[in-house]
């Protein structure tokens, strides 16, 4: 009886880790990846480390991020620092 009640504490323990841990977690990948998938040329970015940007060049792994008003300051990164992105708003919508 005691082995019984043991493998179900067990399995209880299991079942909340999961759900505590585990599914937030595989969340945020999955709202991180489709972040990851919407970046086009031209959107304003913030990264990870807290810059502001805007994307010149987007490769595979890669994007060219271009940061200020000096055009010279162009830096190549992960598509992984990026933590934010706002899409640049389209000429109609400001009228």
């Amino acid at each position: 009886m005691q082995g019984i009640i043991m493998i179900v504490y067990v399995f209880v323990i299991c079942v909340l880790m999961y759900f505590i841990a585990i599914k937030p977690q595989k969340k945020e990948q999955k709202k991180k990846q489709e972040l990851m998938n919407s970046i086009e040329k031209g959107d304003f970015v913030l990264t990870t480390s807290g810059f502001y940007g805007v994307i010149i060049d987007i490769t595979e792994d890669d994007v060219i991020v271009e940061f200020g008003n000096n055009k010279n300051c162009r830096i190549s990164m992960r598509k992984s620092a990026i933590e934010q992105v706002e899409k640049p708003a389209s000429p109609s919508s400001e009228q």
